[in-house]
């Protein structure tokens, strides 16, 4: 009988209050980590760790987190030293949407704010996670949540999809500076995946466009995330690293074709 995959590792999971990121939270649980969830929305956050321990953890904190203060990132790692021992998995899921519209139409405090937390609160995650494991001296993994939308020409709104670039890069360059130390970094790369970040009516509305966004005829869920992020952490990925694994149903090999056609509507 297959042990759990995940026994005894010790997790920080950025944006680990909703959607995605929540998902990853009681999956990790289900695999026997120990886990933080590091998230800047309090009520959410709370409600996600109370829906953890009804579920039987008891190994999991929440830490109110901006992803994009270094400070707060050093705090959410810190809890997870100090409360579980150590730390071996860090998951920067954390990301926004960010400022819409056109670049010439774009103000800079957009444009920065969607840096904030998609570039630079992936950097200051890995940044950290990095030297936590750098200096136990026994490897690790770091994943990051990016996109599928620097991959093809998508309906997405362009700062988002140059900042999800950028953070696809960041994943690479943070793998092959750590690679000798035995930490393994990968990005996964999400396509349309029904989560709160759509707004509206996710199961009325969403749910039916988003089933239509690539060849496989289903809608992606946040455990279709979630299930990718157990197998980077896990050893089954132990020769994993400085990849960007796109979870979106077909959507990038279809050249995002079916997804422009439901957004053009």
């Amino acid at each position: 009988m297959q042990g759990l995959l995940l026994d005894g590792k010790v997790a920080v999971i950025t944006g680990g209050a909703s959607g995605m990121g929540q998902a990853s939270v009681l999956r990790f649980l289900e695999e026997g980590a120990k886990v933080v969830i590091a998230d800047n929305n309090r009520d959410i956050g709370e409600e996600t760790l109370e829906l953890a321990r009804a579920q039987g953890a008891s190994d999991v904190r929440f830490i109110q987190t901006d992803v994009s203060s270094e400070a707060d990132i050093e705090a959410a790692i810190a809890l997870a030293v100090r409360d579980f021992g150590g730390l071996d998995i860090m998951f920067a899921n954390a990301g926004i949407a960010g400022v819409r519209g056109p670049l010439t139409e774009t103000t800079v405090e957009g444009f920065e704010r969607t840096f904030a937390v998609n570039v630079r609160g992936v950097f200051l995650a890995l940044k950290h996670g990095g030297r936590v494991l750098r200096d136990q001296g026994r490897g690790g993994s770091m994943i990051a949540t990016t996109s599928d939308s620097p991959l093809v020409k998508l309906a997405s709104p362009p700062v988002y999809t140059t900042s999800k670039a950028a953070a696809n890069q960041l994943v690479r360059e943070f793998a092959v500076e750590l690679a000798p130390l035995s930490i393994r970094v990968n990005g996964i790369a999400p396509g349309a995946i029904l989560t709160p970040m759509y707004g509206g009516d996710l199961e009325g509305h969403w749910r039916p466009i988003l089933q239509q966004c690539q060849p496989l005829p289903t809608t992606g869920e946040p455990i279709d995330v979630a299930n990718m992020a157990v197998f980077l952490a896990s050893p089954l990925a132990r020769f994993v690293s400085g990849t960007i694994m796109v979870v979106d149903g077909g959507k990038v090999a279809e050249g995002g074709h079916m997804f422009m056609k439901q957004f053009a509507k």
